[in-house]
């Protein structure tokens, strides 16, 4: 048995704090890969919030949860940016949220407009963001993909974050693989 995926890897981080009833975000639905495991850990009773810039994200999202199967979660598609989830998340949510997922990078389909991309800046605020959201013991993933224009520069972003957070308020881990620099990758952040 081999390493798990990097996007297997932050399922199963996920996966592993998710009861049923709990709210998450998926702060970059991209083709709903994330949100509908999120919804179907969280169960009927929970929500989940899934943002995108795109509105051929939500779609693809959108379709893959109608094919879902058993229960899932309630989702709500947000065509924003992950850097409003403070203003769309509804407040008795705030310190309450569960997990937070991030896809950084572009939309990865045929026909997509790969221009489109996550960036820095915006990235940074949605973390600062997600952070205030998560209840504690509550996880950020962030899949990273240093091999694309721009996504080196918001990937060492995101770790320099996630290094100087203080320890009072989480503990961030890395999963990659060494001896490829540009391979996607894996930050995390559990709250404390």
């Amino acid at each position: 048995m081999g390493f798990l995926s990097v996007l297997s890897y932050a399922h199963q981080l996920i996966s592993a704090r998710i009861q049923p009833g709990d709210c998450a975000i998926d702060a970059t639905a991209g083709t709903g890969a994330d949100t509908l495991l999120l919804a179907q850990a969280a169960g009927r009773r929970g929500h989940v919030f899934s943002f995108d810039i795109q509105e051929q994200a939500l779609a693809l999202t959108r379709e893959r949860l109608t094919r879902a199967e058993g229960a899932i979660a309630q989702v709500t598609l947000l065509q924003h940016s992950h850097d409003e989830m403070l203003l769309h998340i509804p407040a008795e949510l705030h310190g309450k949220v569960a997990a937070v997922m991030f896809n950084l990078g572009y939309l990865p389909t045929d026909g997509a407009d790969h221009a489109i991309i996550t960036h820095t800046p915006s990235t940074l605020r949605a973390l600062e963001a997600a952070l205030q959201l998560l209840r504690p013991r509550g996880i950020i993933t962030t899949v990273l993909y240093p091999g694309h224009a721009g996504g080196d520069e918001e990937a060492q972003a995101v770790l320099d974050w996630a290094s100087a957070l203080p320890v009072s308020e989480g503990q961030s881990i890395i999963y990659r693989q060494l001896q490829r620099p540009a391979a996607p990758f894996v930050a995390a952040i559990e709250r404390k």
